[in-house]
């Protein structure tokens, strides 16, 4: 599917901390809209996906002046308190158009320059090591976020068919805890997946953080009611799966294959630090 990218000019670029997010002072999205245009993404229910005339995952605004916005915003966010930043709550910083803008790139060389007090950095792309070289440069102050929601690509390709495999976020996650930067691995929404997935998350983050949509798409579950992917879990015949208890089985499994592991649930494996 051809995407369409469009270069805009932007007002603003950090936006106040609000709802699940609230523990945050400011979220930061270099792209608006998103190629990997999963089919559970609470964002198509939101404004900025409901009122386009194009499909969510048909399209990506680039932010091109989000560096130099940045720069003047971070300014004034300091000088009224702790500056903690969710990157990103509605787009992936590091989806396919990335690899050519790099705006998200030059977004963490600002931060550098003026390192808020925390930034989560959220993606389900392996192009996030590319900037290894500049989280190590953050220290504590940055964890990296990456989504394994399934450890099985049957149901990784009926849900999200345009994200990345399962196994080379696995990889890229590895190889970035063990390059010493604050990891998690962000299993969201949880997916049907098999026996075997706990196992297969040992020693690849710092921690390991479950969430659902019943828990995680902001209204109990209803945004995600409406956007009918349970009738992709009924195609694979794994109805049973779209229940709000099936996490905590998961989380019991997660808890006896890697009872050292740091184990949260939901809005507690989002919040700063």
């Amino acid at each position: 599917m051809a995407i369409q990218i469009n270069d805009i000019i932007s007002k603003s670029i950090l936006t106040p901390g609000r709802g699940l997010l609230e523990g945050y002072s400011h979220s930061l999205n270099p792209y608006a809209g998103c190629a990997f245009g999963c089919s559970y993404c609470y964002v198509r229910q939101l404004p900025v996906g409901l009122f386009r005339d194009e499909e969510w995952g048909t399209w990506v605004d680039v932010k091109t002046n989000a560096a130099q916005l940045l720069e003047k915003e971070l300014v004034k966010a300091r000088k009224k308190g702790k500056v903690t930043i969710f990157m990103s709550s509605a787009t992936d910083p590091y989806q396919p158009v990335e690899a050519k803008a790099g705006l998200t790139r030059s977004l963490l060389e600002v931060m550098l320059d003026n390192q808020p007090d925390f930034l989560f950095v959220q993606t389900r792309s392996p192009l996030v090591r590319r900037d290894l070289d500049l989280f190590k440069n953050f220290g504590d102050r940055i964890r990296i976020s990456m989504t394994i929601e399934t450890d099985k690509e049957e149901v990784r390709k009926a849900f999200s068919p345009s994200a990345p495999p399962i196994q080379a976020r696995m990889k890229t996650l590895r190889e970035i805890t063990e390059a010493g930067v604050p990891t998690q691995a962000t299993i969201s929404p949880l997916l049907p997946c098999s026996r075997d997935f706990p196992e297969k998350m040992k020693g690849i983050a710092s921690r390991v953080t479950l969430d659902d949509f019943w828990m995680g798409d902001g209204s109990g579950g209803k945004r995600t009611g409406k956007l009918g992917v349970r009738r992709i879990y009924e195609e694979l015949g794994l109805e049973k799966w779209y229940n709000p208890a099936a996490h905590k089985i998961v989380l019991k499994m997660l808890r006896e294959e890697i009872p050292d592991a740091e184990l949260l649930v939901s809005q507690k494996g989002f919040n700063p630090y």
